[in-house]
């Protein structure tokens, strides 16, 4: 790779929004051939480093170079032409389109002006085959999974002659397998020449699948590794900016957490609880003060089960019994009126609403759980906002920012906050650190085990193991939409243990 020159060199990038200096003289160089991971914590500029490289944003300093040539990018359009293509974690595509009409929109092969329909379609199949993928292409786009539907998002940027393919957290949705798909046609393209620009907060996989690393933290670069040669715990160190001690703190909290409060009471009893095709009927007992895991794959039946338990969705057998009675949740609202609050796995279209500011997005579930015939005084809410703002520490600390404008781990504290001044007696948290960063991670990691230390009940649902037995005293294991088996986090239970389990299907 030393004898290469690189296919993209960004030099001395100065990016300054009013107020903020985003990007402070940052280089970065991707070569031909590699896959190359781009690591910060949120905030630390790599959203706007992409979209500076993409053209989104116009540079106050520096230059870019591609191919050893100085260039301008003043827009996406001018990027993809210049070889440069993004597939974003959610997929920019029409989805009530074919596949076909999908890779080839606004590029359709013509005769005459009309569109080559068969031709279309044979040249789709044609593209997706490099990719070892044998699907339908007449097809609508939106009746294959969310990682069929990237793979069509990059075979419409190989197919445009990309040199340079960003990948922006293209598996924060994915199943193992589905990584494993990915990751093999990721390979593909760099045997090919092609320079892959990956982002990723999954650590594993950027060890596993990335040549070089580049670490960006506050707007600045750290340096530029060779990822064999950067041990994990340095790596994390370099992107927060210290020592481990936040997440060293945490595992000693962890480990007192596991020692359970004597007698603690019954929050929640579902007993033989289901609903036909979404998770079948099953058991299970969350005590206060415990904090219970949900493992299992992808469509498990993780989320199904923690939405039955907040009346998102009703059941059609068994019994729920809160706090030893047993109770009908028929909608959310009663649910939050027993004390139970929900954080949904899907912050964007289930969560924050973008549009309202911080302070807003705050004071949602408590003002709809008093009615909205009774606001909340604006004084009130003043208080109110501004002490989860500090305990939960929500960057920037200002409470009529619009909620859209903050990184993914600050919204997802919001998320937090909206449910904590509701003061719950069970929270269930669906996903609460997918997708965002390690640092933001280890925070909210520390915030449910001191919310369970005060004696909340928490349900837990984690696509990593590792931070399900990081936080819980039990464990709850899922298969095909089934609840297989009940492990209490003992010192010999591990993420081998817990997939063991999963690939054997055994029911408890």
């Amino acid at each position: 790779m030393g004898e290469q020159s690189p296919v993209l060199e960004m030099t001395g990038i100065r990016k300054v929004f009013p107020g903020v200096v985003a990007l402070d003289g940052v280089d970065f160089r991707l070569f031909p051939g590699e896959i190359h991971a781009l690591m910060g914590e949120n905030g630390a500029g790599k959203s706007t480093l992409i979209k500076v490289l993409t053209g989104v944003y116009t540079i106050d300093g520096g230059e870019v170079r591609l191919g050893g040539e100085v260039v301008h990018i003043n827009g996406p359009l001018q990027a993809q032409q210049a070889g440069i293509s993004t597939v974003y974690q959610e997929v920019n595509l029409c989805t009530n389109l074919s596949v076909a009409e999908n890779i080839f929109i606004g590029r359709e092969p013509r005769k005459f002006g009309r569109i080559q329909w068969g031709l279309m379609r044979k040249r789709a199949s044609e593209l997706l085959a490099r990719l070892d993928l044998d699907i339908d292409v007449s097809a609508p786009l939106n009746t294959y999974s969310l990682a069929i539907q990237q793979m069509v998002a990059i075979a419409r940027a190989v197919d445009i002659s990309a040199r340079v393919l960003i990948l922006d957290e293209p598996t924060s949705s994915l199943d193992a397998s589905e990584v494993a798909q990915l990751f093999a046609v990721m390979r593909r393209l760099k045997e090919d020449g092609t320079a892959i620009l990956f982002v990723s907060h999954f650590l594993d996989q950027i060890y596993e699948v990335s040549d070089r690393l580049t670490v960006l933290r506050n707007g600045q670069l750290i340096g530029e590794f060779k990822t064999e040669e950067l041990p994990q715990v340095r790596l994390v160190e370099k992107m927060i900016g210290k020592e481990l001690a936040a997440l060293e703190s945490l595992e000693d909290k962890a480990q007192r957490n596991r020692e359970r409060t004597a007698g603690a009471e019954p929050i929640l009893e579902a007993r033989e609880l289901g609903r036909t095709g979404a998770i079948a009927p099953f058991n299970l007992t969350i005590n206060a003060g415990e904090v219970v895991g949900l493992a299992g794959l992808l469509g498990s039946g993780r989320t199904e089960l923690a939405r039955l338990l907040f009346g998102a969705d009703k059941p059609d057998s068994g019994e729920l019994l809160f706090e030893g009675k047993a109770t009908n949740l028929r909608d959310p609202q009663v649910a939050m009126k027993r004390g139970i609050a929900f954080s949904s796995e899907n912050r964007r279209t289930e969560g924050i609403i973008g549009e309202l500011s911080v302070r807003e997005n705050i004071i949602l579930a408590l003002q709809a759980s008093r009615g909205w015939t009774r606001p909340i005084p604006r004084r009130k809410q003043d208080e109110i906002v501004d002490k989860y703002i500090k305990a939960l520490q929500i960057r920037p600390a200002d409470p009529e920012r619009q909620v859209r404008n903050l990184s993914g781990g600050n919204q997802q504290k919001v998320l937090l906050a909206r449910w904590l001044i509701t003061e719950p007696r069970l929270l269930i948290i669906d996903e609460p650190t997918r997708g965002i960063d390690v640092g933001a991670k280890a925070e909210i990691q520390k915030l449910v085990a001191e919310l369970s230390d005060g004696g909340m009940a928490v349900l837990f649902v984690s696509a990593e193991l590792e931070e399900v037995l990081r936080l819980s005293h039990k464990i709850e294991v899922l298969r095909d939409r089934r609840l297989v088996e009940e492990l209490e986090n003992t010192p010999d239970v591990d993420a081998d243990r817990i997939m063991q389990t999963i690939a054997s299907g055994a029911t408890s």
